[in-house]
């Protein structure tokens, strides 16, 4: 007799990252997942998410 596996349990999605400010990459990547919102594509959305969070800047120079 065939048993049943046990119910999948997902987490919640993870929460937006924050762009850095002054960085021209994050604002543009925050710009088109803002248009993507929009639109309800949920698929852009997640990848500009994931390149803002995976999105490395260059450290500031000392003043």
């Amino acid at each position: 007799m065939p048993t049943m596996d046990p119910p999948i349990t997902l987490a919640l999605p993870a929460e937006q990252p924050d762009p850095m400010p002054g960085c021209g990459v994050c604002a543009a990547l925050a710009q088109q997942r803002a248009e993507a919102m929009g639109r309800r594509d949920w698929s852009r959305v997640t990848d500009c998410n994931v390149e803002i969070r995976n999105h490395h800047h260059a450290p500031k120079a000392n003043a």
